[in-house]
This record gives structure tokens, C-alpha cells and sequence, in this order.
């Protein structure tokens, strides 16, 4: 088993997905510098892998590596759509996933999703997130798993950004229909993971 080894153990290493460096490739070609860290990519692996047959989306493509950690964990049975408003960033990541009909990657605003909704996973990483909050609780199917990134960590509560209630982040980790969470995916980042009630 190759690994590190860490007293009394070996801790394997971490697989990364082929296309997830080909979409990390393709992201430093176009200088794009905002692709999800590993640590979040995990997590989609994880959610799009509880959904085997479902409807997987993501809001903000970007070159695609979102959109490889959640192919990654993708079951034969489930669908993926993706949104992304740069045309080329768009064209580049469909190439990514060319040869799988299960993936769909769109160009223009992240409300094309909704004809695809309602979604068992959901990686709201783009549009939604900020401006329709209440909107992509909505899109979300009874039981489905939604995932917000790029928060900071607060040990306050309410949580709290620059001095500031988050009012964002609260809304989401307080919101009725959800059950939801927060969890650190780095020493300075977190993730909010909710799951939406039957």
C-alpha cells in the first residue's frame, strides 16, 4: 500500500480523479484560479456517491474540476448538470466529459438548472448561492444533499465574517426545510452541508 507513514500507521494516498487533473489543467491554461480545493472535492464525491440514481447539478462549472470530483463519485444510474456563464470556460469542461451522456454542461445563467431540478445533490458554488438563496433550497428534492463552500470558520454564534453576522451562511444553517451543518475542509475554510426534509 503506498502512503506516509504516521506512527502506528499508514495512511494511504489520495487518488485524484484523471479528470479532475485534466480539469485542473485545463483551469491553469485559462488562468482560472477559483477551482474547488481537494478537501471540497471529496465531499462531492461523497454526496454525488449517496445519490446513485439521482439527479446530481452544479451551479459554476468553471473549467470543470467540481464537476470531475462529483463525476467521481457518479453512479450508472445518475444524471449531471452543470452551469457556467463563460462561454469558453464552458466549452473547455464539456470537452472534460465528452464521451458521457450522463453529463450535461450548459452555458448562461444558473437558473437553466431549474428545468432540470428537483436535485438529490446539489453543489451551489455560482449563481443561487448569494442572490436566491430561498431559490436553491426550493430546487432541492426531498432528502437531497446541497453544498455551499467557501466559507471562513467562526467558532461564534451566530456565525460571524469580518466582525459581521453571516447573515448568508446563517441563513442556510438555520433555515427550516434544511438540516444542516458546517464543516472545516481546511484550517481557514469550511463548507456549509445541508440536507433537505421530507
Amino acid at each position: 500500500m503506498a502512503g506516509r507513514v504516521v506512527p502506528d500507521r499508514v495512511v494511504p494516498d489520495r487518488v485524484v480523479p484523471d479528470r479532475v487533473v485534466t480539469a485542473e489543467r485545463l483551469a491553469a491554461e485559462a488562468g482560472f484560479v477559483k477551482s474547488c480545493i481537494p478537501e471540497v472535492g471529496r465531499l462531492l464525491r461523497l454526496a454525488a456517491a449517496a445519490k446513485p440514481g439521482g439527479v446530481v447539478a452544479e451551479s459554476g462549472t468553471g473549467s470543470g474540476v467540481g464537476t470531475a470530483w462529483l463525476h467521481s463519485g457518479l453512479g450508472a444510474g445518475a444524471r449531471l448538470v452543470t452551469v457556467e456563464r463563460d462561454e469558453e470556460l464552458a466549452r473547455r469542461a464539456a470537452g472534460v466529459f465528452a464521451d458521457d451522456d450522463r453529463v450535461s454542461v450548459l452555458t448562461g445563467d444558473w437558473r437553466l438548472l431549474e428545468q432540470h431540478a428537483p436535485f438529490d445533490a446539489f453543489f451551489c458554488d455560482g449563481g443561487g448561492k448569494r442572490d436566491a438563496p430561498e431559490r436553491v433550497v426550493e430546487l432541492l428534492a426531498p432528502g437531497g444533499i446541497l453544498v455551499l463552500d467557501d466559507f471562513t470558520p467562526s467558532a461564534d454564534w451566530p456565525p460571524r465574517f469580518e466582525g459581521e453576522v453571516d447573515e448568508l451562511r446563517l441563513f442556510y444553517l438555520t433555515h427550516p426545510a434544511l438540516d444542516a451543518t458546517e464543516v472545516l475542509t481546511t484550517p481557514s475554510s469550511s463548507a456549509v452541508v445541508a440536507a433537505r426534509r421530507a
